[in-house]
């Protein structure tokens, strides 16, 4: 059992029977009344995120989640299969277990697979991935305004804003947890 003086950011707690990690959260001692914890939580099977208000010093279970790096293979349509470098064992999740990180699944990748208590909860790519991109208007002579972006389609299909400097057949570094471009390469 944990308390809320233990939370941390990626702390991992079983609550109403599902798994979260804690993305945020804020001690708030009132002048008047108790203290309490404002959080917010991802749940780990959806990916929906929540805000969470704790009393100070309420207790709850803390999910212990074990990650494996496994290598992303392919997609059937209705799955998408993993295989573990290791022992070649594979696995395969549903769409739903990796809907937030599908657009960026590339073949060949590495990805970590998370497991609590035997039971696959989903995946989680890098933080950063270097990706070609594949379609994208071609960027005007004297078309320099600061910060402007325009869309560009990525290799995986992932469509972002990228600035206009960019062309068909750059590599780029994308940050996946924004969904947003980072550098080119």
């Amino acid at each position: 059992m944990i308390s809320t003086s233990d939370f941390k950011k990626g702390l991992t707690i079983e609550l109403d029977g599902e798994i979260y990690v804690i993305i945020d959260f804020l001690h708030v001692k009132p002048g008047k009344g108790g203290a309490f914890v404002r959080t917010k939580i991802k749940n780990l099977k959806t990916g929906y995120v929540l805000d969470r208000t704790f009393r100070a010093g309420e207790k709850m279970e803390q999910a212990i989640v074990e990650r494996k790096v496994m290598q992303y293979l392919y997609n059937d349509g209705e799955n998408y299969h993993f295989m573990n470098k290791e022992n070649y064992e594979q696995i395969s999740l549903s769409s739903e277990q990796v809907e937030e990180v599908k657009e960026f699944l590339k073949e060949g990748e590495d990805v970590e697979i998370v497991f609590c208590k035997g039971s696959l909860i989903g995946a989680e790519l890098p933080n950063f991935m270097d990706l070609k991109v594949i379609s994208t208007v071609p960027g005007v002579k004297g078309n320099t305004v600061s910060g402007a972006l325009k869309s560009a389609t990525l290799e995986t299909g992932a469509i972002i804003q990228v600035p206009l400097f960019i062309e068909e057949g750059d590599i780029i570094r994308v940050d996946t947890r924004e969904k947003r471009y980072v550098e080119r390469i």
